[in-house]
């Protein structure tokens, strides 16, 4: 993996179908996601619309709907970990349509492989990259098209993990909780949020599995997975 081919793009820069995509959403998505998982939710869906996400929990009246922002009709949940994290999924189906994170894994959803992820799930998504002869990886920095930073930091972050890399992460932690996302979250800009989203965003490694994003019946389906351990590897500083 030393010679991977790393490539870091935004969403709009996407002009090919990569064979190895890396989405990010520190800031909220995916570790919304982790923490749904953690919960217990069996999937997760994700919607290319509110209104898909609506239709699809209609069809599904067991499964939670869960959007960007502020409780609206219809939904479940809100895109906050630090509100999901009491809340009880087990053995359910999750649907959910975000601004960013699900718009980037459905722009790379022909890929070979699509892994979503954020800082708590880094080690777990590096490690399954790191077992997968992979020439290149493409990683979607999905927040501000491209130019956010926690997305970014985090995906550098996974891209040295996943070469084998020691690697301190304060640095990184440091640059997202410094970032413009966080700075909004924290100043109250982004409604549907809870006081400790911010922290619950930058823990390093909080969960031991990867996602793994597939297209299953028409839908972008994400699952976790647990990749084998390496006892041999170098553990991050």
């Amino acid at each position: 993996m030393a010679g991977m081919d790393t490539r870091f793009l935004g969403i709009p820069d996407l002009a090919e179908v990569p064979s190895v995509a890396v989405v990010v959403d520190v800031m909220r998505a995916y570790t919304v996601a982790a923490w749904a998982f953690a919960r217990g939710a069996e999937k997760i869906v994700l919607a290319e619309s509110l209104d898909e996400a609506l239709a699809l929990k209609a069809r599904h009246p067991h499964w939670a709907a869960l959007k960007d922002g502020p409780p609206a009709p219809g939904f479940d949940l809100v895109n906050s970990p630090g509100l999901l994290r009491s809340v009880d999924l087990a053995g359910r189906t999750v649907v959910q349509k975000t601004t960013a994170g699900t718009v980037g894994a459905l722009a790379v959803k022909d890929a070979s492989l699509v892994l979503c992820a954020g800082f708590v799930v880094a080690e777990a998504t590096a490690r399954l990259l790191r077992t997968r002869d992979n020439d290149s990886v493409t990683f979607v920095v999905t927040g501000e098209d491209g130019r956010a930073d926690e997305d970014l930091a985090c995906a550098q972050y996974i891209a040295r993990r996943a070469t084998g890399e020691r690697t301190d992460p304060a640095g990184f932690l440091h640059r997202a909780a410094t970032s413009r996302a966080a700075t909004e979250l924290a100043e109250g800009v982004r409604q549907g949020a809870h006081p400790d989203d911010i922290a619950l965003c930058l823990e390093l490694d909080r969960f031991p599995f990867a996602m793994v994003a597939t297209w299953e019946d028409s839908l972008m389906v994400l699952r976790p997975y647990t990749p084998p351990p390496a006892p041999t590897e170098d553990a991050p500083v």
